[in-house]
């Protein structure tokens, strides 16, 4: 842990070369704007989901967000109404945020997202397994979610906030050898959320993992990141660690759901509270 505070107190030291105008339009082109509330409803993602279409035309110098990310009932709504294709409809699936359920039903709830529309799924690593040092069982229901979603990218959340340091380590490696695309910091449901540490943990993870194998696994920050400094901080982080082929919608998300206006404020000089 050492080590990783003495990298993360690095970055830190150069962070200014990030805070530029640049990486925050960039950091705008990758948020998954998120919606997952209990009191959510089809008219307020349709609402969401209009913001989103007319974004363009309202900011015509700013990439959109990477993706819409709801429940898994409300894909077919965003599917329905979202004009830009280019923009990815992620659903949080397998029993979001506890993962706590029969395998069958986490498997049928994230097949059914993907035939309502989803083209990715966020599901949270099954912790009951994991932190029991059962960790065969962890992953087969990652494969097994895989298996059955085919081709649609899989985020896996760690739930790091639950984790030592050497248990985030391990719980990388293990998402991403049982076949995650993503993998992911946090649910947003619990504290401590992300935290840069885990990020550098985690990044160092996917690095060592593509050298091994030649894939490349995305990386996604979430909860709790609602600031320009904290996207900054982010990206400096995976830019560093995964270099700037990583810096980009394949392979880099933030999920967040107040960033983006905040982003918005930051870049126009003046308060935006567009989405």
């Amino acid at each position: 842990m050492q080590r990783i505070e003495m990298e993360l107190k690095a970055i830190k030291a150069s962070i200014d070369k990030w805070n530029n105008r640049e990486v925050l339009t960039s950091c705008l082109g990758v948020i998954d704007l998120t919606s997952l509330n209990s009191t959510d409803t089809a008219s307020k993602i349709e609402l969401m989901i209009d913001k989103v279409n007319n974004f363009t035309s309202n900011f015509e110098e700013y990439p959109s967000v990477a993706a819409i990310c709801v429940y898994p009932n409300f894909a077919s709504t965003v599917k329905k109404r979202l004009l830009n294709k280019s923009i990815q409809i992620a659903v949080v699936g397998g029993v979001f945020p506890s993962s706590q359920s029969f395998l069958s039903v986490k498997v049928d709830e994230c097949k059914i997202a993907v035939a309502q529309g989803a083209d990715e799924v966020d599901i949270v690593l099954s912790l009951s397994h994991f932190i029991a040092g059962e960790f065969e069982e962890a992953a087969k229901e990652i494969r097994e979610i895989k298996k059955a979603i085919g081709e649609v990218h899989l985020k896996v959340i760690l739930e790091t906030g639950a984790l030592s340091p050497e248990e985030i380590e391990k719980a990388s490696m293990l998402a991403m050898e049982a076949g995650a695309d993503f993998i992911k910091t946090s649910t947003g449901k619990m504290e401590p959320a992300a935290t840069p540490e885990a990020a550098l943990i985690m990044c160092k993870a996917i690095k060592e993992y593509h050298s091994k194998t030649g894939r490349k696994v995305g990386f996604k920050p979430a909860g709790g990141i609602v600031t320009p400094e904290d996207a900054i901080l982010y990206y400096a982080i995976v830019d560093t660690i995964l270099g700037k082929e990583w810096l980009n919608p394949k392979y880099f998300r933030l999920g967040a759901s107040r960033l983006a206006n905040n982003l918005l404020t930051n870049l126009e000089n003046k308060t935006v509270n567009y989405f």
